[in-house]
């Protein structure tokens, strides 16, 4: 498989450069990370600088309003968008690289009409409604309740983890529309549902993660009138949406993150020149690991991105194969890390300290690392599924 760039897309690449070298001096200070309503404000007028230049939804179809780019040139761009230090999607982080794009794939005409050109621009934000207190790893399990009445469902229940709760201006909900019975298989009475987050009877509950950020919150919902129309895909389909949805999340969500951790591996080899660790054969030898671990994972996500391309723009399964990998490498990183820096590596205002107390995440979030290879032994190597 060729994984080298053509000369449209290396043209791309120099045009993006002078783009970022341009207008990231104009970026107001970023805001406190606890702050996030000035975290709201920030990430969405950034969000509205790229859609002004033509950057935003660049890999979204040209139907949803993106600009139709190759799932190659999308690559370029996040890895050059990273390097160049330019923030991230942040609060825009569901309805960019989750919601928007399963809405783009599943959603109607006048579905995407309404929601995707407010995302692009910067003007709303979606949260991800789908782990509860007793569903997490087995999503299927989930028992949020939607009974249809008339024009509406009626929802009650409650959520976890639920990513930019309390900035957000929608949720994609997963609910239950049919009930869990033996006689049928518990993933086929879902739902996915648009939840306007000022509906009433939404209740947000921040949670303070380890790190001190509040990006998660617990949500209840006690008689939600959602308007059916609001469902994405067909009532109790939700489970093959829902594949559709996490598959972006785990497909190409990460790969600035990937670019970030090769660029904070070689500050880490430069730290340990610096102190002495350099001389120590055991650690010249787990960062040179990991120097050939995150080369193999960029090789991966360019596979994937290939993939991508050959199958219409839907991430295919290698997105899990990617996502098990990169969750326990990030973690490696920082316990190297640790290990290089000594005490200081207990120091909270140093970046690395609180990025290491995030890494601690990666093999729950977007799926644990048990389901993924779950994914893995199933759907790729064909292996028989457990009883």
């Amino acid at each position: 498989m060729d994984l080298t760039y053509t000369k449209e897309e290396e043209a791309f690449r120099v045009r993006l450069r002078q783009w970022l070298a341009a207008s990231l001096p104009e970026l107001p200070p970023r805001p406190d990370p606890l702050d996030w309503p000035a975290r709201r404000a920030y990430d969405t007028a950034w969000q509205r600088m790229l859609y002004d230049a033509g950057y935003a939804g660049l890999h979204w179809p040209e139907t949803a309003g993106g600009r139709g780019a190759t799932p190659t040139q999308h690559l370029i761009y996040l890895e050059e968008t990273e390097k160049a230090g330019a923030p991230y999607v942040g609060a825009n982080f569901v309805g960019l690289l989750h919601a928007g794009p399963t809405i783009a794939a599943e959603g109607t005409p006048k579905q995407r009409a309404r929601w995707l050109p407010p995302v692009l621009r910067g003007e709303e934000i979606w949260c991800q409604g789908f782990s509860e207190p007793d569903a997490g790893s087995d999503l299927a399990a989930l028992r949020t309740r939607a009974v249809r009445d008339g024009d509406d469902y009626v929802v009650t229940g409650s959520k976890i983890w639920t990513s930019h709760a309390e900035v957000a201006d929608w949720c994609e909900l997963l609910v239950r529309t049919e009930p869990i019975s033996e006689a049928v298989p518990k993933h086929r009475g879902i739902t996915w549902l648009a939840l306007p987050m000022d509906a009433p009877g939404v209740t947000v509950r921040p949670l303070r993660t380890l790190a001190g950020s509040t990006e998660f919150a617990e949500m209840f919902l006690d008689e939600v009138r959602v308007p059916a129309a609001n469902r994405v895909g067909a009532e109790n389909d939700g489970w093959r949406v829902t594949m559709v949805t996490l598959s972006f999340e785990r497909g190409t969500a990460f790969v600035g993150e990937v670019v970030a951790c090769r660029r904070t591996l070689a500050e880490l080899a430069a730290v340990a020149k610096e102190t002495g660790r350099w001389n120590d054969g055991a650690v010249r030898r787990q960062l040179g690991r990991l120097n050939a671990e995150f080369t193999a994972l960029w090789r991966l996500t360019q596979w994937n991105v290939s993939e991508s391309e050959r199958t219409g723009g839907v991430p295919g399964t290698g997105g899990s194969v990617f996502k098990l990998r990169y969750s326990h490498a990030r973690q490696e990183l920082y316990d190297t890390a640790a290990r290089v820096l000594g005490p200081d590596s207990l120091d909270l205002d140093r970046d690395w300290t609180l990025d290491k107390l995030s890494s601690l995440s990666y093999t729950i979030a977007a799926g644990t690392s048990q389901i993924q290879r779950n994914i893995v032994a199933e759907r790729i190597l064909g292996l028989p599924k457990g009883r």
